[in-house]
């Protein structure tokens, strides 16, 4: 068997039941280990939590906790245990390893086949693997997962787009797992050797790791011609396959037999009710290497609905992330975030998914500037129409700059979209 389908229609008092059980294991998990966060609960006993409104009790966790452990004084078993790691990029501090036993590989494939599944991938397909393979967790989560529903693997890794695309047509590739901007790269590439999507067998792309609007979904599935699904999941929570959006769209769903999702403010720490919007807390169920009670994530996003979907899953479903606490732009007073501007920029056609958000400071005011690239030009009445949405979005004019497509900068990894010059 692959994993228990049963589990994924299990009725939500079922579910909770379910939940305050693992929670309470979760807790004696690590203050009976030599995590460093054994202190930290040092005053709760698992036996004090008589229901899961007891879990806003416990203490929030923060990234930082985790950095100041590094390397391994948060990990929760003893190193007889331990199989593999993975850890966050470190781009903006200290990195954090994540420590994985057996188990937490067999959680890990069962999520992730869960999720091919919520995808409509099962095992007659060909999955093309495109994240990396290394300490970035997604090449192996994709494989892991691909390996459990027995589908054929192409373990591509990142990069070579022109090889991606020979594979994708000569091997018959259905499925590509991607970060979400490598699609981007793929349909440019295409256009200029004359490659046609239509002429494969793709159908599926399975994209994470950043932030993407609805518009740059629709540019996506209308130039590859494929059926595209949101997946979530970080290094610290065990890897990419926490969550996924299924074939209603409406909302991803979060695995609760092995997450608690809680919605805060993020300035007070506020448990807030369901639909409104706030920073995404996790406290994992079923992780041994690395158990964390009350994460906070940093990525913004609602509760949807705790109803049954339309596919019959009873897992609770959130809002595709918005942005990061630490992404928001704040320019003239005004708070937004880049995937924001992106839905604007992607309702035009003539421009190309690649886009830079420019602020800097002018005569000691914030100045901001989108740099944008044409694809088939771009007219005058276009541009001022564009100027007007933005500023009846943003209630402040912002310089436009058109370029010729082709002249930003394309990454190797991870989109870089905003450009702040102002700490500079």
């Amino acid at each position: 068997m692959i994993f228990n389908k049963e589990m994924e229609t299990l009725p939500q008092e079922e579910i909770r039941k379910l939940q305050l059980e693992r929670l309470k294991k979760t807790l004696r998990l690590i203050k009976n280990s030599s995590s460093v966060f054994k202190e930290k609960y040092k005053d709760i006993e698992p036996e004090d939590i008589k229901s899961l409104d007891d879990l806003k009790g416990l203490p929030l966790l923060e990234k930082d906790e985790l950095r100041r452990a590094y390397p391994f004084e948060h990990i929760s078993v003893d190193d007889g245990e331990w199989m593999r790691m993975h850890m966050s990029s470190g781009t903006t501090g200290t990195p954090v390893i994540n420590v994985m036993t057996r188990n937490d590989i067999e959680q890990w494939k069962e999520i992730m086949a869960r999720c091919y599944y919520a995808a409509g991938v099962g095992p007659d397909d060909r999955i093309q693997i495109t994240p990396s393979f290394g300490l970035f967790n997604g090449g192996f989560g994709f494989h892991y997962g691909a390996e459990r529903i027995g589908a054929f693997v192409i373990p591509i890794g990142a990069g070579r787009t022109r090889l991606q695309l020979k594979f994708i047509k000569e091997l018959g590739t259905t499925t590509i797992t991607a970060i979400a901007s490598y699609p981007l790269r793929l349909m440019e590439v295409a256009k200029e050797i004359g490659f046609d999507f239509k002429e494969t067998r793709l159908r599926v792309a399975i994209l994470g790791a950043e932030v993407w609007s609805d518009s740059l979904r629709k540019r996506i599935e209308d130039e590859m011609g494929v059926d595209t699904y949101d997946i979530i999941g970080m290094t610290e929570t065990g890897g990419v396959g926490m969550g996924i959006d299924c074939e209603a769209k409406n909302g991803i769903h979060i695995w609760e037999d092995h997450y608690i999702v809680e919605i805060i403010d993020p300035k007070t720490g506020e448990v807030l009710p369901d639909g409104e919007e706030g920073e995404m807390v996790i406290t994992t169920l079923t992780r041994e290497g690395l158990p964390l009670l009350r994460y906070r994530t940093r990525d913004i996003t609602r509760i949807i609905s705790r109803d049954v979907c339309d596919c019959g899953r009873t897992h609770l479903r959130v809002d595709r992330l918005k942005g990061r606490t630490d992404d928001m732009l704040k320019v003239k007073g005004v708070n937004f975030y880049p995937s924001q501007i992106e839905s604007i920029l992607m309702k035009y056609e003539q421009l190309s998914p690649y886009y830079n958000i420019v602020i800097e400071k002018v005569k000691g005011k914030g100045s901001m500037t989108i740099v944008a690239e044409r694809r088939n030009g771009f007219s005058s009445e276009q541009l001022e129409k564009l100027s007007n949405e933005l500023y009846d979005f943003l209630g402040f004019h912002c310089h436009i700059q058109i370029v010729p497509e082709g002249t930003l900068e394309r990454p190797q990894g991870k989109a870089v979209r905003v450009i702040d010059k102002r700490a500079k």
